[in-house]
């Protein structure tokens, strides 16, 4: 038999509960960060001010707003839902097109972005 006897070997629930409590401090560690390209104040165009306001705005807020008027105005296609119609306001936001795909939007609106 070997120096080290049964009762000062650790158990293997001992080992299992130790590695999960190392993975979980590790995992404390590392929370969730917000990106500071999303997070920087953007400002929006005319066109684009017209249905999300002229105030500076991170592009996240952007996003918010603009899917709140869409909602606002039932401006989702009825089959389709992950299509927007664009009414008078929209349309010049979505580069004259009358209908885009969700998303398009996003790229299409962070051309109205400075």
């Amino acid at each position: 038999m070997t120096s080290t006897s049964l009762a000062q070997r650790p158990s293997q629930g001992d080992r299992v509960a130790a590695k999960k409590k190392k993975a979980a401090k590790k995992a404390k560690k590392s929370g969730r960060k917000p990106n500071a390209a999303f997070m920087k104040p953007m400002t929006p165009s005319a066109m684009l001010a017209e249905v999300v306001g002229s105030k500076a705005m991170p592009r996240t807020e952007v996003t918010k707003q603009l899917w709140a008027y869409i909602k606002r105005k039932g401006l989702q296609d009825k089959k389709n839902r992950r299509m927007i119609n664009a009414d008078d306001k929209l349309k010049p936001v979505f580069g004259g097109k009358s209908q885009v795909s969700m998303f398009d939007m996003t790229k299409l609106v962070s051309k109205h972005l400075k």
